[in-house]
């Protein structure tokens, strides 16, 4: 088969054989190194850091990242990949999808040429692991109202300010921080800067409890004081928010990955189960309640894999829309939660025991209706499409 040629890849026509030769490398370290091993992440609520630079070692950190940043310079269908293969079996610890999907690409789109040169090959890696410090105690999926302010000094700036709900934030060697630089101009005081956490008036918080995704390190972020030099701010002064609107729609798109993927096991799961399981002296799937709820499920599934399928086409292309996203989004994590609840009922008590998956689904579900941008949110942004607004 000649280099990028398709094949057949279940009728998507998007992978290439190369692609599915790096889906079965993910899939062997996913299957070896992952895991065996996240149960104990989840009570541990954290990943060692040891996984993050096998995971470099291996080429699924950041694939797409220009060889001259120390990657591969590979499409982005390879991060799809990742993502795809991670979700399948349920991994939701390693905040690998925050690095290579939100941290990395605010850093190539506007940081400057030493800041890539500074942090990109090492994100790569996995020696350097990157969060995204956006929400505030008083400012989420609006994120012009942040208050952490950055004040210049000298070839410095020295910000001040709170941050909550940071994934990696245990971890997180560098934190791409959303700040006022003017605090008058709303929208367009909001900057972006880079700041190195290994620093006194950088100070993490607890690792916050969470309903799901116990393994990911996720914290309350405090800035005392804490200075990054000139360099590290992210396009201009007062550009941050349309930096962020800008990426914001790579974020949806990618969560709507995750979200088919996990709805599509889930389905799988279920149907493998309830084949087997008897009741009444026949097996679940006799039932006709069974067959319907699964196959409605199944035309869902489905429908909502196609256009996910086309927005990936188009973010490649790049022609996807921040309306499109939003709308790939609402419709697939509201899929992703509906799935995965219809289809532990037929599980029963066992649905409840979270050593089976359609459980640790389940409870992992239900930030995906929020994180990325809530439901709600995605709905105005689509309603003002509609209406011109």
């Amino acid at each position: 088969m000649a280099d990028g040629q398709m094949h057949d890849d279940g009728g998507r026509g998007i992978f290439s054989a190369e692609h599915e030769q790096f889906r079965a490398t993910v899939a062997r370290f996913v299957d070896d190194e992952l895991v065996p091993h996240h149960h104990q992440w989840e009570k541990d609520e954290v990943v060692p850091r040891e996984v993050w630079k096998r995971a470099g070692e291996v080429g699924i950190l950041c694939p797409n990242v220009p060889e001259e940043y120390g990657g591969f310079g590979a499409d982005w269908l390879y991060n799809v990949v990742v993502i795809e293969e991670l979700a399948k079996k349920g991994i939701t610890g390693p905040g690998f999808t925050v690095h290579s999907e939100m941290v990395a690409p605010y850093i190539l789109a506007a940081g400057t040429e030493e800041l890539k040169r500074e942090v990109l090959p090492r994100m790569v890696s996995g020696e350097c692991i990157g969060a995204l410090g956006l929400t505030e105690p008083g400012a989420g999926s609006d994120v012009k109202e942040v208050r952490t302010r950055a004040v210049r000094d000298g070839d410095d700036y020295v910000l001040n300010g709170q941050k909550v709900y940071i994934s990696n934030g245990q971890l997180a060697d560098i934190m791409v921080c959303a700040c006022k630089t003017d605090p008058a101009a709303g929208a367009k005081g909001v900057s972006l800067i880079a700041i190195d956490t290994h620093q006194p008036g950088f100070k993490r918080g607890r690792n916050l409890e969470k309903i799901g995704l116990k393994a990911q390190d996720t914290s309350e972020i405090f800035l005392e004081d804490a200075r990054a030099q000139s360099w590290r701010l992210m396009g201009r002064e007062g550009g941050g928010f349309g930096i962020m609107m800008g990426k914001l729609a790579q974020e949806r798109l990618t969560q709507a990955v995750r979200s088919i993927c996990v709805a599509e096991a889930a389905l799988e799961w279920t149907v493998a189960y309830t084949a087997e399981r008897k009741m009444f002296g026949q097996t679940l799937a006799d039932f006709q309640n069974t067959q319907f709820v699964l196959a409605e499920l199944s035309a869902e599934i489905l429908s909502a894999r196609t256009f996910t399928d086309w927005c990936i086409k188009r973010f490649l292309a790049g022609n996807l829309t921040g309306v499109e996203a939003a709308k790939v989004k609402l419709v697939v994590t509201n899929l992703h939660v509906k799935v995965v609840d219809q289809c532990l009922q037929f599980f029963g008590g066992y649905g409840y025991m979270t050593e089976y998956p359609i459980a640790r689904a389940y409870i992992d579900a239900r930030i995906v209706r929020i994180a990325g941008g809530a439901a709600e949110v995605m709905k105005q942004i689509i309603g003002r499409d509609l209406f011109g607004k």
